[in-house]
């Protein structure tokens, strides 16, 4: 699948990979936080894929726009959970530094 290729999807696989010691110190009655984020999160890698695969530029463009728009998203919810004091700050700086570094390529991508 081409969509493994790019830079962006690697950086986002990472942070999915990082993603459940996060959910892990949720406490129980904050699942709408869980649910949000695992939503936003899968939305950014969902679209990334998709849009790479669409052969229209506008189409392409479209879904890599949901993509960063998810991933956004992403970062709110890091924003809050960590506001919460469920993460450490220095946790959700790492994460949202790779957010960063994949929305900043998957701006690049787009024509």
């Amino acid at each position: 699948m081409n969509h493994q290729k790019l830079k962006c999807y690697v950086v986002l696989l990472d942070v999915a990979r990082k993603l459940p010691t996060l959910i892990e110190k949720l406490p129980k009655g904050t699942y709408y936080l869980e649910d949000q984020l695992n939503r936003a999160f899968s939305s950014s890698m969902l679209n990334l894929a998709e849009g790479n695969g669409r052969r229209s530029t506008r189409e392409r463009n479209r879904f890599f726009d949901i993509s960063l728009a998810s991933i956004a998203e992403t970062a709110a919810a890091l924003d809050i959970i960590c506001a919460f004091g469920y993460i450490a700050a220095s946790f959700n700086d790492e994460l949202k530094s790779e957010l960063r570094l994949a929305y900043a390529m998957i701006m690049r991508l787009r024509r």
